[in-house]
């Protein structure tokens, strides 16, 4: 066992090491929900380490993607027919974020080559997976997704948000809107040069619900019989609670 272990220890001390590499921080790597949570703002920095001195001509570029949990869903088509809005169409999506943001040194067609974005799934079109629909406007619906997420701030694409300097140090900010959903949310950080990827590096922020929010989670999905008559409960008091004031308010 001691011998497989000098072995080991050899091999990669003899083993190059990469030409660059990154170094990650992040201001947080927890997000607490509470009844109060309106959004937060993530800062993610870094440095570039080189074991030697940077190649020329073509300039080093950072993408940095953070994705929320994946979920399935069906994306749905709604049409007249009869005087009567109905789905007419949908395509089943396997697997989406549920957040998922894009920050770039620069314009991402140009910075990455589409062959590296459909090898780590980069953008963000390719950061959804559907798979086995034979709708042939499949796209379209995809776009729609795209876009209405983008609305909600849910989807963010945000190229020239991340500052460079000298090719070393780099940073930026995600917003995180208040619809988070609970879960990993994977950071992931790529270095490129001539578009394409020369290093990446991974880290997770965890987002949780906490206090009154987390109580009342648990209790929806644990006990849903015992949180329903609470709602029930609540409800009549509110109402009993209103009819008392507009009684005050006719004396």
């Amino acid at each position: 066992m001691r011998v497989w272990a000098a072995i080991l220890a050899l091999a990669l001390l003899v083993l190059p090491a990469r030409a660059e590499e990154i170094v990650l921080g992040l201001s947080s790597d927890e997000v607490a929900i509470t009844a109060t949570f309106d959004g937060s703002d993530i800062l993610i920095f870094g440095a570039v380490k080189r074991a030697a001195p940077a190649p020329q001509p073509a300039p080093l570029q950072v993408i940095i993607t953070v994705s929320g949990p994946l979920q399935p869903l069906t994306v749905r088509e709604a049409g007249r027919r009869l005087g009567i809005w109905v789905n007419t169409a949908a395509v089943e999506v396997d697997a989406a974020p549920t957040f998922y943001a894009v920050a770039t040194t620069g314009p991402l067609d140009r910075i990455l080559r589409d062959t590296e974005d459909l090898r780590h799934s980069v953008s963000i079109p390719r950061a959804i997976r559907a798979v086995g629909n034979d709708v042939g406007n499949r796209e379209d619906f995809l776009q729609a997704l795209i876009r209405i997420r983008t609305e909600e701030g849910r989807y963010q694409m945000l190229e020239g948000e991340v500052d460079f300097e000298q090719e070393t140090l780099f940073r930026t900010e995600v917003g995180l809107p208040a619809n988070l959903t609970e879960g990993e949310y994977a950071t992931r950080i790529f270095l490129t040069r001539d578009g394409r990827v020369v290093d990446t590096y991974e880290a997770s922020i965890y987002v949780r619900k906490v206090g009154l929010e987390r109580w009342l989670y648990a209790l929806a999905h644990e006990q849903p019989l015992l949180y329903g008559l609470m709602a029930l409960a609540l409800a009549m008091l509110a109402g009993w609670g209103a009819s008392l004031g507009f009684r005050a308010l006719r004396g």
